[in-house]
């Protein structure tokens, strides 16, 4: 059963508080965001928030391509060498294996929830409605300090993950003041930095810390570089869009209960250096309503099948079903990037062998598999 967001955000906001309080204002306070243009702008708003509320060290980190907050040792490294001392991870998940030992942290987030970390934990999973991090955000520092010309940062990330239509009562006035227009550029042009085949989430996650409004992702420093990235994901785009979906024959081979019966998956096959797998199963998500659909690029990401899956059914819990395939003993069950997300948007990277294997235990026949170098 859900909470209604405005019974559940007070305790959230306390939540928020107390882990503030315990922090040093002096010491350094590291912001792990993800590195789409939710991700990208809740980090923003704690690293244009957190100042005001006094602390003097504070440093934004956007994740890597392909990483894993919780198995990916090379973030971990990175997040050590910045030698925090307090650590606040947004828009990455939540998931009992934590991120730093001994490291407090707050986790901020709106996935399903894959157990419970030390720390302290704002999740808006099983709110009425969910929040997306970047609304999370804004409403946690809107109780504490004036963040009301960060509004439009707020919008950026809950544009991009909820659309138009999102439900944040903030949205109207945050149109209003700003444009939709611009407010629509800049969620693209900051998408189009993860999405290009350079990856280079730094860019726009500099124009959201510094500027005055969404003009800045279309006229300020670097917005260049944010331009070509767009004509390279369109152009991508255009061409992935030719791909033609082929379809599984038999129900997932997973526990009884973890899918419905008479599931069948469609596969849209793709071979392109930026990550528009994403956007293509998201397309044919609402062209094949009954179909969760798999978008899997074997061109993103040398030597791995990264994939993206979209479903439009309230019954399919896509990370469940995705966390009860057997992959085998050779692959790790978390292989850096596999099975967590929402509950309609899920996927991975798995070595070729292990995602065909998948493609097998969802019921696809062999003429469906990927190449396996």
């Amino acid at each position: 059963m859900s909470t209604p967001l405005a019974t559940a955000l007070p305790n959230a906001r306390a939540t928020f508080r107390d882990w503030l309080a315990a922090r040093d204002r002096a010491g350094r306070l590291v912001v792990f965001c993800h590195f789409d243009a939710d991700g990208l702008a809740a980090g923003a708003l704690f690293g244009r928030g957190l100042p005001r509320l006094g602390f003097e060290n504070v440093e934004v980190v956007p994740s890597g391509r392909s990483e894993n907050a919780f198995y990916t040792e090379s973030a971990k490294e990175r997040l050590r060498a910045h030698d925090p001392g307090g650590l606040l991870v947004t828009d990455l998940g939540v998931n009992e294996a934590g991120v730093l030992d001994g490291v407090p942290t707050l986790y901020v987030d709106h996935h399903r929830p894959e157990g419970l970390p030390e720390g302290a934990v704002v999740s808006g999973y099983g709110w009425d409605p969910i929040p997306c991090s970047a609304w999370l955000a804004y409403d946690l520092l809107a109780a504490e300090t004036d963040v009301d010309d960060l509004l439009w940062v707020a919008a950026v990330g809950v544009l991009s993950d909820l659309g138009d239509k999102a439900p944040w009562p903030r949205l109207a006035d945050a149109k209003k003041r700003y444009t939709a227009k611009w407010l629509k550029e800049a969620v693209v042009l900051t998408n189009a930095a993860r999405r290009a085949s350079e990856f280079d989430p730094e860019t726009p996650l500099r124009l959201l810390l510094t500027g005055d409004g969404p003009k800045a992702l279309s006229d300020g420093p670097g917005s260049d570089k944010l331009a070509r990235y767009r004509k390279e994901v369109a152009a991508e785009l255009a061409e992935a869009r030719k791909a033609a979906p082929v379809f599984s024959e038999r129900d997932p081979d997973v526990p009884s209960g973890v899918a419905p019966d008479r599931l069948r998956f469609a596969l849209v096959r793709l071979d392109s250096p930026c990550q528009v797998h994403p956007l293509i199963a998201q397309q044919w998500r609402g062209r094949l309503p009954k179909y969760p659909v798999i978008a899997a690029n074997t061109g993103y990401r040398p030597g791995r099948v990264s994939f993206s899956t979209r479903t439009a059914r309230d019954e399919v819990k896509l990370p469940a079903i995705y966390q009860a395939v057997d992959l085998g003993p050779e692959h790790a069950q978390h292989d850096d990037d596999y099975g967590h997300g929402h509950d309609a948007a899920s996927g991975g990277s798995l070595p070729p062998a292990a995602f065909n294997r998948l493609l097998d235990r969802l019921g696809f026949s062999p003429d469906a598999y990927v190449p396996d170098p």
